[in-house]
């Protein structure tokens, strides 16, 4: 009676181990964990993305505002010098810069901002140089915006999207 005894609790062992075994209690944690860390990461990609096109259409703005920033501040600009609004008569590529990052724009690092200014002649395209007499009616100012937008998504390694945007206007004064 006893060698019986043991080989039903042995047999009875077997078959709990082996139903346990193809029991997929708890498998629907695993999955869920897993379904769960891959939407998260999808949708916190899709709001990166959306930020990231949010930053570009301020740093275009940007670059548009300082451009007609620049053209009325042109070799016959006529303001007031004294005036605590103005850094100087005539438009600098530093007062262009300032101008730019003191816009503040919402969500967007100044620091994380370059300005360029490139004054040219009448016809666009030749560089006239960063003098006075370059910035006189009909002639163009080009400025560009490069901005550096941190990406961050979880499980993705960081990386950074350079952003540039131009533009270029005729100074009017």
């Amino acid at each position: 009676m006893p060698t019986t005894f043991r080989r039903r609790v042995g047999v009875a062992t077997a078959s709990v181990w082996q139903r346990s075994l193809h029991d997929e209690t708890g498998a629907e944690l695993i999955e869920m964990a897993l379904s769960i860390g891959i939407l998260l990461t999808f949708i916190f990609g899709i709001m990166e993305v959306c930020l990231a096109a949010y930053t570009y259409h301020f740093i275009s703005e940007a670059a548009r505002e300082a451009t007609r920033y620049a053209i009325v501040r042109g070799a016959s600009f006529t303001t007031d010098c004294a005036s605590p609004t103005y850094a100087t008569c005539i438009a600098q590529g530093g007062d262009i810069t300032t101008y730019v990052q003191n816009l503040n724009l919402p969500a967007i690092d100044p620091a994380k901002m370059t300005v360029s200014s490139t004054w040219l002649a009448s016809d666009g395209v030749t560089a006239c140089g960063t003098t006075d007499s370059c910035k006189a009616p009909g002639n163009q100012v080009n400025v560009t915006i490069t901005y550096n937008f941190p990406l961050v998504v979880p499980f993705v390694p960081l990386s950074t999207w350079t952003m540039t945007s131009t533009s270029q206007m005729v100074i009017s004064q």
